[in-house]
Formats: C-alpha cells, sequence, structure tokens
C-alpha cells in the first residue's frame, strides 16, 4: 500500500514510462506552493502561491531520474532595513528516484560494506509515485539568499534612532564621546566665565 497520495499536485506518476531504461516524459505543471518553502521568515515563496514546474523524467537502470526547474516569486524582508523584499526565483534541480527493489540487489552486491546511513539519504518510488516536495524544498531553500537585501547598496538602520538610512545617507546624531561625557556638566553656564573675587 502506497504512503503517497496521487491527488497531491507535488506527486507524480511514472507509470507511462514502464521499467524500460530510455524512456522519457515531459511534464509541465503550475501549482500552490506548499507551506515552508523558504527559510524562516526571513524569505520564501509564500504558501499557496503559484510555482511553475518544468519536469524530464527519464527511466534509468536503478529507477526514475527526475530533472526540473521551478519558478516562483520569493517575498521577506530585507536584512538590513526590514524594508519588504520580492524577486523571482527560478531554481534547477536533479534527483535519481530508485526502485524498491535496488535496495535488495545493493545490499546482495555490497554484502558487509552495504551503509544504512548513505542509503537513507536516497529517495525511492512508492509503486510507480514520487513525492517532488522535499527535492523541491531543497532546491528552493539552498538558492535563497541568506541575508536578503531591498538593493545591494542598502545602509540598513540608524542604530540610534532606527531611521533607514539609504533614505537620509546624511543621517546623524550629535554624540559626546562617552568617555567625556561626565565632563559635560562641569560646564560653566553662559556669563559665568568671568566670575573672580
Amino acid at each position: 500500500m502506497n504512503r503517497l497520495d496521487h491527488r497531491d499536485p507535488l506527486v507524480f506518476d511514472t507509470h507511462e514510462l514502464g521499467r524500460r531504461p530510455g524512456s522519457l516524459r515531459k511534464v509541465s505543471r503550475t501549482l500552490e506552493a506548499p507551506a515552508e518553502l523558504g527559510i524562516a521568515d526571513v524569505i520564501g515563496v509564500p504558501e499557496k502561491s503559484e510555482i511553475a514546474l518544468e519536469l524530464r523524467l527519464e527511466s534509468v537502470v536503478e529507477g526514475v531520474l527526475v530533472t526540473g526547474t521551478a519558478e516562483a516569486r520569493v517575498t521577506g524582508e530585507c536584512s538590513r532595513c526590514l524594508e519588504p523584499v520580492e524577486d523571482d526565483l527560478e531554481v534547477d534541480f536533479q534527483e535519481l528516484y530508485y526502485y524498491p527493489e535496488s535496495e535488495e540487489r545493493h545490499r546482495a552486491i555490497a554484502g558487509d560494506d552495504f551503509d544504512e546511513e548513505s542509503e537513507d539519504e536516497t529517495y525511492r518510488l512508492e509503486g510507480d509515485l514520487f513525492d517532488l516536495q522535499p527535492v523541491l524544498r531543497d532546491a528552493v531553500v539552498l538558492a535563497l539568499p541568506l541575508q536578503p537585501v531591498c538593493q545591494d547598496d542598502c545602509l540598513g538602520l540608524c542604530s540610534a534612532c532606527g531611521a533607514r538610512l539609504s533614505d537620509d545617507p546624511a543621517h546623524h546624531h550629535d554624540a559626546a564621546d562617552p568617555r567625556w561625557a561626565a565632563l559635560q556638566g562641569l560646564s560653566a553656564a553662559p556669563g559665568d566665565e568671568g566670575d573672580e573675587e
């Protein structure tokens, strides 16, 4: 019994390929973005926004090789001035989804050298279905900037008052050197300079 739901837009059916190496199928699909397709509250593809997928499914000896491109609009906020950021993103990805029986074949060939950990990192077909969501998520997250900026020369915010420095590059505060702050109260009041006895 398959865990994958064929009605999920990110689940694809490879039945038409059969298991004939060299069989090829191209798929174009526009769908709604799943949740959490980005970097936590910094930048990402908004949930339910549009993603355009162009996929090439190719049957190979070990499974189905999926090569594709995803295009989406990403939104977030500038890491320097907190202004909204929007951009178009295009990512390429490629992943091999192994046939379920390929694990037994690898175990038989490798014998004692079989590596369980590397085997856990592979993607498998469930029947004729595969789920593109984890591969798409990895590709999108790796393509996103860790510190998005609204413009390359964004100056950020004033550390004293929070004003956006790109709006007023000459912005500054007259601040006394903190080492001299204690002496500010010792200055004479206007007109007291000439007090003599």
